[in-house]
């Protein structure tokens, strides 16, 4: 066989063993590129597990995976042995919800949200003209990115007045938008919207070793999870902390969301991008060990090794 049929072969194969995969920039707790960090938060958000193959560390694998689905762009999901597509066509089955029903996400009833615009947002939407059918749509991204605009309706909107003004949306902006309010405000910078969500995650949360190792002294409830390769926790292991493989996946997607998790790699960047999934998927007292192990190998444990 050639390196090509190779790599071909190695495609298939993790397509025929994983239900859901992703092959993209980066992996799931460090994603390379917007594009991939948006798939793996739709995929985490709808709490589906997956397998993700990261194309920067293999240029072949790269290059083969965009024949193969005869598509020329990165990230490409696959479930159950179907390619699904990249970026833009996932987000609009998000959207819909049909991402969800796809990938057999627990079903929900129709969102019916209350949304509060206030006189001065009104007054700002009144002025505001639309083309021919379009009409005003709200539009609230994976990681709570908001979009006002001018848009045609789409058969499945959830439609929402308040203050004599509508808004359509999808179904999967609905469900984030209760208790939204949407104002206008002027300032020195100059005008415009301002939205503020409750139900907006939390910000990741740094803690520091010192931090860290007190709240094992006191006996605090939290779970600490490794977010780096085996290869590196061959070298070096913080005592307790549980590998973020597929067992550690299945326990985090198995706690509540308001327990307190922090998570560590080696300096503390491929921890932060994982903790900030976390919080876009409904995770909300999620801790990023700020410096990493190695901070804590400086700080607190000189017997675990530095590298």
């Amino acid at each position: 066989m050639t390196q090509s049929e190779i790599v071909r072969q190695q495609i298939t194969n993790e397509i025929k063993s994983n239900r859901v995969v992703l092959f993209m920039k980066g992996d799931r707790q460090a994603p390379r590129c917007g594009f991939s960090a948006q798939v793996c938060s739709m995929l985490g958000e709808l709490g589906v597990g997956f397998q993700t193959l990261d194309v920067l560390s293999d240029p072949q694998l790269r290059e083969e995976i965009k024949a193969f689905s005869n598509w020329p762009t990165i990230p490409q999901l696959y479930v159950d042995g179907q390619f699904v597509g990249g970026c833009d066509i996932v987000s609009e089955l998000y959207k819909t919800g049909e991402l969800g029903r796809m990938l057999g996400a627990p079903e929900v009833e129709a969102p019916n949200p209350t949304i509060r615009i206030t006189d001065a947002a009104a007054k700002a939407f009144a002025g505001a003209q639309a083309e021919g059918s379009e009409q005003l749509r709200l539009e609230i991204g994976p990681n709570f990115e908001y979009d006002l605009l001018f848009d045609a309706p789409q058969s499945n909107d959830i439609e929402v007045t308040s203050n004599g003004v509508t808004l359509r949306m999808s179904i999967a902006t609905a469900r984030k938008a209760d208790g939204l309010v949407i104002d206008f405000v002027e300032g020195p910078s100059g005008a415009g919207f301002k939205i503020e969500s409750p139900n907006e995650p939390a910000k990741v949360k740094e803690l520091s070793a010192k931090e860290l190792q007190q709240w094992i002294s006191e006996g605090k409830g939290f779970d600490l999870f490794d977010v780096r390769t085996e290869q590196e926790r061959q070298i070096a292991r913080i005592a307790n902390a549980r590998a973020m493989n597929a067992e550690g996946e299945a326990y985090l997607r198995s706690l509540d969301k308001n327990k307190p998790l922090v998570i560590h790699c080696h300096h503390g960047s491929r921890s932060r991008a994982f903790a900030q999934q976390l919080v876009s998927a409904g995770y909300r007292n999620v801790h990023n060990l700020e410096g990493g192990i190695d901070a804590w190998s400086q700080a607190v444990d000189p017997n675990v090794p530095r590298y």
